[in-house]
């Protein structure tokens, strides 16, 4: 497993019109190629530059990657922290979003989708 884990992201809620931020961690299974480490944070830089919600911006980033190399599987996870959940609504300061998204043998493979939950899931920001 090719595992990149806690890429800082800045985005703005499509909702809102207010930011969020957080991690992402990113992991797949080679099949027949590879991308290049910062190629992988790239993709999630150009997906979150958008105004975009958190939970289309995780199967962006798992869909770009799964159709650039075509692996065995594409994991991603994002844990963010919403500005629109601290600065009005609910003022929830600590709370955090996480979403995920899974193709391939993170699907249909409980071992290698509970190693890369494992290894890959971010604790804080």
């Amino acid at each position: 497993m090719v595992l990149i884990k806690d890429i800082d992201i800045y985005s703005l809620c499509e909702h809102h019109l207010v930011p969020f931020f957080g991690k992402v961690s990113v992991g797949y299974l080679p099949k027949d190629r590879v991308i290049g480490l910062s190629k992988v944070a790239r993709i999630v830089e150009i997906f979150s530059r958008r105004l975009q919600v958190q939970e289309r911006l995780t199967r962006q980033i798992a869909e770009a990657i799964d159709e650039a190399i075509q692996p065995r599987g594409v994991a991603v996870i994002v844990e963010c922290v919403h500005m629109c959940m601290v600065m009005r609504g609910a003022e929830k300061v600590n709370t955090r979003t996480t979403t995920s998204a899974m193709i391939g043998i993170f699907l249909t493979d409980a071992k290698a989708r509970e190693e890369f939950l494992m290894l890959g899931h971010t604790r804080s920001l």
